[in-house]
């Protein structure tokens, strides 16, 4: 393990170039700037910051995991879940844009199209997930720091936070995208060091014989269609993805974007989960809980180890200011009273109880899968809100379908209500069957009920909204554009 100095300079040197990195692109000069720099990032830069944003300290723990339990099958459905998302907001990013060229979000959108009641709800589940996401990064963070070095983990914990939510704080969303890109030439240059080092650990696997993790199953495919909808649901509602939406020069530096995040998301997440397929095929000791990857690592040299440090500060810290200011934006597009002042006073407010739920160590992925539950309920009411027949009363009813369906789906396999509840808020882990039953009873009802109510929404007043420097709070009514007054 590294020695307390060792980890204190290695901390304060990577953390420190972030910072200079962050704050060289300057204070934000408004509230636009601060939540979405609108229509100023190239295909590249939005590129880059999809992965190092979507790849955080996790990738170290879970796809392992996955490889070594699941095999082959479950590791394929995570890559391609890590993915999913970015094809996602190339198919309806471009389209939202188009309708509400002012907006800012998927929240935002919620909030002119359908009125107050389910824009609400959109917020609180986004909300919800994103704070959740933040405890779960800066835990994971804490945990390969408590493996690499005998520091006080905290330290580090509060380190990346504090760091992060400073540049994040002074240069808003252009911050989080300039510190992405050179995050992300970091992670690939580390994550060839460090992965070369722990597969040159992996004992000879055994002759030909039976490999169970190889072959595709019926658990393996269950397993990754799972993964594939509980990860898609919350990113499609991920504020941070979606402030990048708006962000892009234009649609082709979005599909660029998206191409790019995707391409360089895939290899990584399917390598990080091959690697523990190996280590279990190799019969390594991994550990109870399974940790694959640093049951490869073993004993490595010092230098390793600090690579190994590098790599999780850079990962961590890629997904916690893209967290941190999506949260921000959040908070200020409901609020533009707040000014930029209160959108940096939310940024630092925000962090604060995520780093003191990191502190306890618990696992939070009882409460994450709660969290991609609800927005797997909500995510297509939401995006409906594109098609024009959509309706308020529609959107809300799928919400509220896709959860009872989600319990339902348990009633009718297990016959009790108590573990139907069980089933859905995974106490036993994450199953399928109340994931595919609320995304498939939420579309369904939202379509249904916006068909009986027979009302068609002019899509084009959205081309109305104004930004977050010239707009009122008033909502109108649903489907129709707020009303609004220069401030």
């Amino acid at each position: 393990m590294l020695d307390t100095p060792t980890t204190v300079i290695t901390l304060v040197a990577v953390l420190a170039f972030f910072a200079w990195i962050g704050a060289r692109v300057g204070r934000d000069r408004d509230l636009e700037e601060f939540t979405v720099a609108r229509g100023t990032q190239s295909g590249t830069t939005l590129g880059l910051s999809f992965f190092a944003s979507g790849v955080g300290a996790w990738i170290l723990f879970a796809p392992p995991e996955i490889g070594s339990s699941i095999g082959i099958v479950g590791v394929f459905g995570y890559a391609i879940a890590a993915t999913v998302p970015l094809l996602g907001l190339v198919l309806v990013g471009g389209r939202l844009r188009r309708v509400m060229p002012a907006g800012h979000s998927l929240i935002d959108f919620t909030r002119f199209r359908f009125g107050r009641t389910f824009h609400a709800y959109v917020l609180g589940v986004t909300v919800l997930f994103m704070v959740v996401a933040l405890c779960a990064e800066f835990t994971a963070a804490g945990a390969v720091l408590a493996r690499l070095s005998s520091a006080d983990p905290r330290l580090g914990i509060i380190a990346l936070a504090v760091v992060t939510a400073a540049y994040t704080a002074y240069g808003g969303l252009r911050a989080s995208l300039v510190t992405d890109r050179w995050q992300s030439y970091m992670l690939f240059a580390l994550l060839v060091v460090v992965g070369g080092a722990a597969l040159q650990n992996l004992p000879s696997l055994p002759e030909q014989g039976a490999r169970p993790l190889r072959e595709v199953n019926g658990l393996g495919i269950q397993v990754a269609l799972t993964l594939i909808i509980a990860v898609t649901a919350p990113n499609l509602l991920h504020n941070g993805y979606w402030q990048r939406v708006w962000a892009a020069r234009d649609q082709r530096s979005l599909v660029r974007g998206a191409v790019i995040g995707a391409a360089t998301r895939f290899p990584v997440v399917f390598l990080a989960g091959l690697v523990g397929l190996l280590a279990a095929e190799a019969a390594v000791e991994l550990g109870t809980p399974p940790v694959p990857f640093f049951a490869l690592l073993g004993d490595p040299p010092a230098w390793v180890l600090v690579a190994a440090l590098l790599l999780t500060v850079a990962l961590s810290a890629s997904t916690v200011d893209t967290l941190q200011n999506g949260l921000a934006a959040a908070v200020v597009t409901e609020r533009p009273d707040m000014g930029l002042i209160g959108a940096r006073i939310a940024t630092v407010l925000l962090t604060i109880p995520a780093v003191v739920v990191a502190f306890q160590g618990f696992s939070v992925l009882r409460l994450f899968l709660i969290a991609d539950l609800l927005a797997a309920a909500t995510v297509v009411p939401a995006l409906l809100g594109l098609w024009p027949r959509t309706t308020s009363a529609g959107a809300i009813a799928g919400a509220v379908a896709g959860l009872v369906g989600a319990v339902a789906y348990g009633l009718v396999t297990l016959g009790s209500l108590s573990a139907a509840l069980a089933l859905a808020t995974f106490a036993e882990g994450p199953a399928l069957g109340p994931f595919a039953s609320a995304l498939a009873a939420s579309a369904l009802v939202t379509v249904v009920v916006s068909l009986v109510g027979g009302r068609d929404s002019d899509l084009s007043g959205l081309e109305r909204v104004e930004g977050l420097d010239d707009r009122e709070l008033a909502v109108g009514e649903p489907g129709e554009p707020a009303r609004q007054a220069a401030v």
